[in-house]
């Protein structure tokens, strides 16, 4: 009896702790009414942003790519949300469609067609089929007083598009330049925008993705650069990131902008990482905005800012590991595909918190996305630790897909944000997360080499019909998503997100662009009118008159451009999240508007606001304002007045 015992003990143990273990491992369940109850407080009707055509579906590629087209095709869709035509409100769009390669800027549907849509194409620069555009960002790069926009591309540096004083929907409304002269053989993915070195100007931080000089989409190409990573973990030969600061600019009918790459600032290991999205944010509250860099194929990494005007330093931070700390759940360790990133406050300590996209299959790749919440007041640590630890699997968002941008932003208007996840990778009919998942097992000295990977082409499918997410926290602490209920869990192949007032009704609306399909906005009509706070904060073109003089006057018909880096705090009156920060452009793929939108605790008395904002000379200022429930557009002068503009 004892022998038999003996011989049965191991099988049932093992059989015991393979349950334990998938008891623990599971997510716990919501039951249907509560997901219906987080649902109800949502509605968003459904509008194209282009049409259903798709010219082709597939990208040509060099000849080394050839057998994984479908991996290199796998970008492209981008969106930004920005007021172009200076009436008040960010009801443009700008939409990077793959399925032809434009750049179209366009009012957001049902805003009204007071402009006809406008083709962004780098005319008199050089430009043939082996580059294509990636992503748009909306910004006042000449600091004339007029927005701007930005293109970024495979296959050579970004191009400026500069306002003339031309009527929009002209041809020569838009003035093409270069912004590296002459031009280069880049392959960006992310642009951010941000003074990180306090000088008053904005600066612009570009991710790249293939080596430098690769070009990737020429035909005829036969390069050394043309790799794939070094490392399935701790890739670094990856495309260089640059920072790139203001020199000086012209505006008028031929305006011009001349920006300066910062050498030597990063080191290799973070210069040279796959980068897929690039977040700003100031973590410790000195003024000037810490960066985030998401990286594909290796760790993610986190840059404190000691610069000071003209002098750029930014310090490599590392998160803290406990005792029961995966090494990959540690920040700046990690070995995901870190695809998005996006900021918001979870546990509403005022410190912004960090959310990244990274690779969830389930029976794929099953990495984990990520919730870096702040452990103490003071994140960014003189030691080299940053302060976060991440919660995404306790608050139920380390499970997605394949994801990509990723957004933050109170939709029901009662100050807790939602977040919101494009994922999907490449849709095709034959499921290829076999040879996938061989290759992630594989040597890292085979994987540089494109040929000896497995085929991914155009009738393969890797995570093609992920549903995109929309994360809403509840009563248990925990996010549940409840995109399918809401009728925004579209599953094409999603990149950009975009999040925007569009109309100032203080519901706060997004869009989402889709890779070889249909681009979606998605208009807020949740039926509960609850009262907010919006902020559209300018500044004025120029220094102006200092300390004792009046605020510079922006150019006719403009009233001002975005305060890049301005930070809000509600004193009182706001009904949760009372903080907020203006950097835009952060994440992958999707640029949202300037602006900062806040639930308020049901008064209609006059909100005590303070703003503080860094001007165009470089001085930091801090003000206070009283401001009722609804929009206002505020000048933030250089002589520390706040001036409320007509909105």
């Amino acid at each position: 009896m004892t022998r038999r015992i003996r011989v049965w003990l191991a099988p049932i143990c093992a059989a015991l702790l393979i349950v334990a273990g998938w008891y623990n491992a599971r997510l716990p369940s919501v039951a249907q009414a509560e997901n219906e109850r987080l649902a109800s407080r949502f509605a968003f009707q459904q509008q194209p942003l282009n049409g259903t055509a798709s010219p082709r579906d597939i990208r040509t590629v060099a000849p080394a790519y050839k057998g994984i087209d479908h991996w290199i095709s796998s970008v492209g869709a981008a969106v930004a949300l920005a007021d172009i035509d200076g009436s008040g409100r960010a009801d443009e769009v700008c939409l990077v469609d793959p399925r032809d390669d434009s750049v179209m800027l366009r009012p957001v549907p049902g805003t009204g067609s007071r402009l006809p849509a406008t083709s962004l194409a780098p005319h008199g620069l050089p430009y043939d089929r082996t580059m294509a555009p990636m992503g748009c960002v909306p910004g006042d790069f000449n600091e004339d007083g007029r927005m701007d926009v930005l293109v970024y591309y495979w296959g050579r540096s970004p191009v400026l598009f500069l306002r003339t004083p031309a009527a929009l929907g002209k041809n020569e409304a838009f003035a093409p330049q270069e912004l590296m002269r002459p031009y280069q053989v880049w392959n960006t993915n992310a642009v951010s925008l941000a003074d990180l070195d306090g000088d008053g100007h904005t600066d612009i931080v570009v991710g790249n993705y293939f080596p430098d000089r690769a070009r990737v989409l020429d035909p005829t190409a036969r390069q050394s650069e043309l790799q794939m990573q070094g490392s399935m973990s701790a890739g670094i030969n990856g495309g260089v990131n640059r920072v790139l600061r203001f020199r000086s600019a012209e505006g008028g009918s031929r305006p011009s902008a001349v920006y300066g790459e910062e050498r030597r600032l990063f080191s290799e290991e973070v210069a040279k990482g796959w980068t897929l999205a690039i977040g700003a944010q100031d973590l410790n509250g000195d003024g000037l905005p810490e960066l985030y860099f998401a990286n594909d194929f290796g760790p993610d990494r986190l840059l404190a800012n000691e610069s000071r005007p003209g002098k750029l330093k930014l310090r490599l931070l590392k998160g803290v590991r406990h005792l029961t700390t995966p090494k990959s759940m540690q920040l700046g360790r990690d070995s995901f595909k870190g695809m998005g990133v996006g900021f918001t406050d979870i546990n509403v300590d005022g410190v912004p918190d960090i959310v990244v996209s990274n690779i969830t299959q389930e029976y794929g790749l099953l990495e984990s996305n990520f919730a870096w919440v702040s452990t103490r007041k003071k994140v960014v640590g003189t030691d080299g630790r940053a302060y976060y630890d991440d919660h995404s699997e306790r608050l139920g968002l380390s499970r997605s897909g394949w994801g990509w941008d990723i957004k933050a932003g109170d939709f029901a208007g009662e100050g807790r944000d939602q977040i919101v996840q494009a994922t999907g990778f490449v849709e095709g009919k034959d499921n290829r997360w076999a040879q996938l998942q061989e290759l992630a097992m594989s040597n890292d000295e085979v994987l540089a080499h494109p040929r000896l990977w497995p085929n991914v082409q155009k009738k393969d499918d890797i995570s093609g019909d992920n549903p995109n997410r929309f994360f809403v926290r509840g009563s248990d602490g925990r996010y549940h998503d409840v995109a399918g209920r809401l009728g925004v869990a579209d599953r094409q192949a999603s990149r950009g997100i975009a999040l925007a007032d569009v109309d100032h009704d203080g519901r706060l609306d997004f869009a989402v662009a889709n890779q070889w399909g249909q681009s979606h906005f998605y208009r807020n009509v949740r039926s509960a009118q609850r009262p907010y706070l919006g902020l559209r904060l300018l500044s004025p073109p120029g220094c102006g008159t200092r300390q004792g003089g009046s605020a510079a006057t922006p150019p006719a018909g403009s009233a001002g451009v975005p305060a890049i880096g301005a930070q809000v705090v509600l004193d009182s009156g706001a009904k949760g999240q009372r903080t907020g920060q203006v950097y835009p452009a952060n994440g992958h793929a999707g640029v949202s508007s300037p602006e900062l939108l806040f639930a308020l605790d049901g008064t209609a008395a006059p909100v005590p606001v303070t703003i503080t904002w860094r001007d165009s000379c470089g001085t930091r200022h801090t003000g206070k304002v009283q401001a009722t429930p609804g929009w206002h557009s505020m000048l933030l002068g250089p002589d520390g007045s706040i001036r409320e503009m007509a909105s």
